[in-house]
Parts: structure tokens; sequence; C-alpha cells
């Protein structure tokens, strides 16, 4: 079994009398990739902040590699890199300013170049920012939480809105970045996502955990049920034949 590298017990958090986390636990092993599913509204955007240290809790204890967020949460920032959306950067600035100028604010020493190699992006790094596609912002806000080279990151819907070849190479480099020992935890509206990248799930509903297991798993459990699908399940699926037609390349704008 793997080092927990995230543990979270008994988590509440209330607006009010509006309860929007009631005592979620779970725990996040070191190197996997971990994912926090639910309907809008479930909660699990805000369990996700509150791990981040961007949102105070109601209750509970969050450690994030043996440190506890009551006692040192600044020492948790320098350990954990954030998915920013794309509000988040100087859209007049291109790749290599921006990610010198956050290489600055975590007093780190980076290599642009390699880093936005490792992306694909190492061709746009003089391009302003506010003149990338849709795709290669998302790439570049995901090289943006390998900075400070943290040991876990999150990815807050990483590939809504893409077209499916910019969804494909987003899952790759996910898959990449799992590869070098870190640790992805992230939440996602696509199921197939999920299942295809995720080592083990947690379904969130009303601010409160309803199953966590494998994507595999569950699936299992569900057809143990006698649960079966009214269509027939092909081989491949249109999103399939639409990667098989145009290709898997990135489609630059």
């Amino acid at each position: 079994m793997s080092k927990v590298i995230i543990s979270v017990k008994d988590l509440h958090k209330k607006y009010g009398d509006f309860h929007a986390v009631k005592g979620i636990s779970f725990d996040v092993y070191e190197g996997e990739i971990f994912g926090l599913l639910g309907p809008n509204g479930a909660g699990k955007s805000t369990t996700l902040e509150m791990i981040e240290t961007l949102r105070p809790k109601t209750s509970g204890t969050i450690m994030v590699d043996g440190i506890n967020l009551d006692n040192q949460p600044q020492q948790i920032k320098q350990r954990i890199g954030v998915q920013l959306q794309t509000s988040g950067f100087y859209p007049g600035l291109n790749l290599t300013e921006l990610i010198n100028l956050f290489a600055g604010l975590y007093n780190e020493k980076v290599d642009a170049n390699k880093l936005l190699q490792q992306v694909n992006l190492e061709e746009k790094a003089h391009v302003e920012f506010k003149k990338l596609s849709g795709g290669q912002k998302q790439r570049f806000s995901i090289a943006t939480t390998l900075i400070n080279k943290p040991k876990v990151i999150f990815l807050d819907e990483p590939t809504t809105g893409l077209d499916p070849q910019a969804r494909r190479n987003l899952w790759q480099l996910i898959k990449d970045i799992q590869q070098t020992g870190t640790t992805i935890i992230i939440t996602t509206h696509y199921m197939d996502e999920a299942e295809i990248l995720c080592n083990r799930v947690a379904i969130v509903d009303n601010g409160k955990i309803i199953a966590i297991d494998t994507p595999d798993k569950l699936i299992d459990n569900l057809v143990d049920t006698g649960f079966e699908k009214v269509k027939e399940v092909k081989k491949a699926n249109l999103e399939d034949v639409f990667i098989h037609l145009t290709g898997h390349s990135i489609r630059e704008a």
C-alpha cells in the first residue's frame, strides 16, 4: 500500500444554516490520480478549496504530506500546485514572462523552456497568453501548477470546453505528470474521463461521500445489482470515430 499523502477526516463546512460539506472523510495515496466527482452543488469544489487552504473549514482534520493544515498551512501551500482558471493570468504577457512571474512568487528558479516543452508549448514561449487556443491555455495552466515542484496538484475540470483532440492530449499530459510520482486530484463532469484517468474516485452528493473505490469496482458493483444498459455497448463511440478520422494531433488555432 502506498503512503497516504492526503487525509481528510470528518470535514464540515457551514455557511450560516447551510451545511455544504457534511462530515467527509477520505485518503489519497501518493502517486495516484484521485477523482472527486459529483453534480453541481454537491460540495466537491468546497472540499478541494479547504484542502488547498483557499477556504476555511468549519471543523474536521486535513493532513497533507503529514502536515496538519491547522498548524502549518503555509507548509502545505509549498507542497501543492493548484490549477488557475484562465482569468488568473495577465493576458498581455507571454508564456515565458508568466512563468518567470510565478517562479518569482514561489521564489523558485525555473527553466521556462523546459517547462513549456513538458506541456508541448515550447513554440509558444513568446506568444501572449490571450492569443492561445483553449487547449493551449489549459496546458499552460497545468504547467504553472508544476513551477514549485509540488507533491500534489489539483486540477478543476481541466478539459471543459476542449475539442476531442485537445481533450485526449490533455489526458496524456496528466498521465505523464503522474509518471513523475506526482499525486493528482481531479474534478470532472465527464465520467469517461474519470474512468480512463483515475485510479480511484469518490462520488459526492449533498455534501457527503456516497461511494469511493476504483472505477472498475464501482461499475462491477452496479452490474452485480442486476443493472443492465438498454442500449448495446459498442466497442467504440462517436468520439473514437471523430479522433480516428481527424487524427490525434493537437490543432492549434
